[in-house]
């Protein structure tokens, strides 16, 4: 045997071999890449975690497979998300379509809330039978009697509306909403209008880029849909594939019998126990780059 013919990686033994399920990876994903033409870039979140939210810290992270890119390439982001900071998704946006021709986002299982805004900004998004969107109501830390927790902006609102018709009709104040109004004052009220207003206005314009160029009504039209609280009252509410073709988004639906499918969703289970054994928060993947915090 001629061992100067042997193809050894480039990194030393050693380093390779405690990184080696990356590079196992990386290969798989050059693989499926020569399959479809696409370039794919992996951002996934452990939905079971406290920090998986999309945050201003997912930038640089983001920012070091997007640069793994030529200039107008035809890429697949696989996303899984529980959502986040509106701002954050949108220079993620921002950031990604700088090198893209053509967005597909690929939606393996979750791409919730803010990620379903990055959804919006693809020419096409790809669910199987185990996708899910959600709504995008913006949600606001407001005071209860347990502290701080999140609640729908539009919720918020109203339950104002009910405390000033209770009001107006002469009904003394119930002493369940005197903690909830010790907290409130006008700049929150406003907070809460321009917060839906903004994830209107996000949907609305990546729609425009994307899926409906030259029909601005339905864009908004989708927007208002997914803003919804009365069609979804729960900001976890389940948009299937089939729910998502309806409201009009632009929706390729893979079975799992489907080879790319079945690839893709193989690459997908891969990070899913990898991110469980070491606890992972988020991985940001390509075929060269890779950071997990």
């Amino acid at each position: 045997m001629d061992y100067q013919q042997l193809s050894l990686p480039k990194q030393t033994p050693l380093y390779h071999a405690v990184h080696r399920d990356r590079y196992e990876r990386q290969e798989f994903i050059k693989e499926i890449e020569q399959a479809t033409g696409r370039r794919i870039l992996v951002y996934l979140a452990n939905l079971s975690h406290p920090d998986s939210a999309i945050t201003r810290e997912d930038i640089a992270p983001f920012y070091e497979i997007v640069s793994s890119l030529d200039e107008n390439s035809d890429v697949d982001l696989v996303i899984e998300s529980p959502g986040g900071d509106p701002n954050a998704a949108e220079t993620l946006v921002h950031t990604l379509l700088s090198k893209t021709k053509h967005l597909r986002v690929v939606v393996p299982q979750a791409a919730k809330s803010a990620a379903t805004l990055i959804s919006l900004a693809a020419d096409e998004i790809m669910m199987s039978n185990t996708s899910e969107l959600g709504p995008i109501d913006p949600q606001i830390s407001i005071p209860t009697v347990f502290g701080y927790q999140y609640r729908p902006a539009q919720a918020f609102l109203n339950g104002l509306e009910i405390i000033k018709r209770e009001h107006a009709n002469g009904q003394p104040l119930n002493s369940a909403y005197l903690p909830f109004l010790q907290g409130v004052d006008a700049a929150l009220i406003d907070f809460c209008h321009k917060s839906i207003e903004h994830s209107k206005r996000l949907a609305v314009k990546w729609l425009r880029r994307s899926m409906y160029k030259n029909h601005p009504l339905k864009a908004k039209q989708i927007a208002e849909t997914l803003i919804n609280i009365d069609k979804y009252p729960n900001h976890g509410s389940v948009i299937n594939y089939q729910e998502a073709q309806a409201i009009g988004l632009n929706v390729v639906y893979k079975p799992f019998t489907d080879p790319v499918w079945q690839a893709l969703w193989r690459l997908y289970t891969q990070y899913l126990v990898m991110m469980r054994e070491k606890a992972g928060v988020k991985i940001f993947e390509s075929n060269v780059s890779s950071v997990m915090i």
